[in-house]
């Protein structure tokens, strides 16, 4: 489409969404005049405050109380407060404790905001929190991995272009590692291999395993169960092909051997100005710059599996949900719904500088080239239904190190980890 039609294309998805979001709301007439809500989330409390002003909601008469919860003690606050009736009316609920909290949640009736007016409005990723009862929660933040390159290391070698495909790493990580005497890594390509020191190895995994055209879990009559082990029409096992890519660059017997778990985490070795290639949320663009300020980097989208079907990256997704144990669960549908309206969201980008979750938003490409890529990256994020994030993780930990460590081969440590996987389903039951 011409640039015309491409800006005319998201001025009528813009009235689309504002026509239903006028009619979801519309409904609940003047019932919730002068309602506080009380809602938790990881955000400052000023950036919230700031976004929810934009919303409009006080003209309306409710009220938002926010309170920033703590990451590593939210899931611990969450259960004592509904215990004690204590807890928030609406909560950011990310896209991997879908499960673990679907039996507290109240979900948004379709006669709301039916789902296929959820799909025209918001990115694909917003559809894991889809169920046959209607909608856990209204996407509001999305924060897709890229990859933060080099400039420096990669013009040294004589290499003029970030790799696209993620086998052009067997020929140009030859070419960035740099190594001394007795063979220590000085300088690594990319971190690939190991679990404990490259940042969000879990999120890399499920990329490659989803690039390669695999799934890592699936709905089948309303039962959650594992499927690392289907081949879904690829001539071999997809996680099998991606843990053997992800676990040869800790190979020191391999060409392209660039990582081992002797470095410090990826995210430092980037700053610092010793690693190639970064895989990393786009969030984490201002601490990079903070923490080195004469880094000279680049930001691409995330390499991709040649010959996939697909382009995709992983996004780290946050919802706006609403707990069975509200009071007042017309307010905070009304409150959420207002919240994804196109003012508060775009506050939201200028805070966080993160792409927007609606499509009718992401249908013009910024200038900015650092946000154009992020918009891009946040139309092709995807996820997956995970029975418990800290448990998720253990699993792709031992998953990884008993290939890398040599006890067990590729085969064994998929099949195990997708048995473990299918327990923790179970257990959700």
């Amino acid at each position: 489409m011409s640039k015309f039609q491409i800006i005319l294309t998201g001025i009528f998805a813009a009235f689309i969404f504002l026509g239903v979001l006028l009619f979801s709301v519309g409904r609940f007439g003047g019932e919730n005049r002068n309602v506080e809500l009380l809602v938790w989330g990881s955000l400052p409390v000023a950036d919230f405050n700031a976004v929810a002003i934009k919303a409009g909601l006080e003209e309306m008469g409710i009220k938002l109380r926010y309170i920033k919860q703590n990451t590593a003690t939210f899931e611990t606050n969450f259960i004592e407060a509904l215990a004690l009736g204590r807890g928030p009316d609406l909560f950011f609920l990310s896209q991997d404790s879908i499960l673990k909290h679907k039996d507290k949640l109240a979900p948004i009736s379709y006669k709301t905001l039916s789902e296929r007016d959820f799909k025209n409005s918001f990115i694909e990723e917003g559809e894991l929190y889809l169920t046959k009862d209607g909608i856990l929660g209204v996407p509001f933040i999305i924060d897709p991995l890229v990859m933060y390159w080099n400039r420096i290391i990669f013009s040294n070698a004589g290499i003029a272009t970030p790799p696209q495909f993620w086998s052009d790493f067997y020929d140009i990580a030859p070419r960035l590692t740099l190594k001394d005497g007795a063979l220590n890594i000085r300088q690594s390509a990319v971190a690939l291999g190991e679990y404990g020191n490259i940042s969000h190895a879990t999120e890399l995994m499920s990329t490659l395993i989803m690039q390669a055209g695999g799934k890592l879990s699936q709905n089948q009559n309303d039962i959650i169960m594992s499927t690392l082990l289907n081949k879904f029409e690829s001539p071999i096992v997809p996680a099998h092909a991606a843990l053997t890519f992800y676990t040869d660059f800790t190979n020191p017997l391999k060409l392209f051997y660039s990582w081992n778990r002797s470095l410090p985490s990826s995210k430092n070795a980037f700053i610092a100005g010793d690693l190639g290639v970064y895989i990393g949320h786009a969030s984490e663009v201002q601490e990079i710059r903070s923490k080195n300020p004469n880094l000279n980097f680049d930001i691409a989208k995330i390499p991709q599996s040649k010959g996939a079907s697909q382009i995709l990256t992983f996004g780290n997704m946050k919802a706006l949900a609403i707990p069975k144990a509200s009071s007042n669960q017309g307010a905070a549908t009304q409150a959420a719904l207002y919240l994804v309206g196109g003012a508060p969201l775009t506050e939201l980008m200028s805070i966080t500088g993160l792409p927007p979750v609606r499509r009718d938003m992401l249908a013009t490409l910024p200038a900015d080239p650092y946000m154009s890529i992020f918009y891009e990256s946040a139309i092709q994020a995807r996820g997956w239904l995970q029975p418990d994030q800290i448990q998720t993780n253990a699993l792709f930990k031992e998953m990884i190190e008993s290939v890398t460590a040599g006890r067990r081969t590729i085969t064994d440590s998929v099949q195990r980890t997708e048995l473990e996987m299918d327990t923790l389903f179970k257990n959700l039951e």
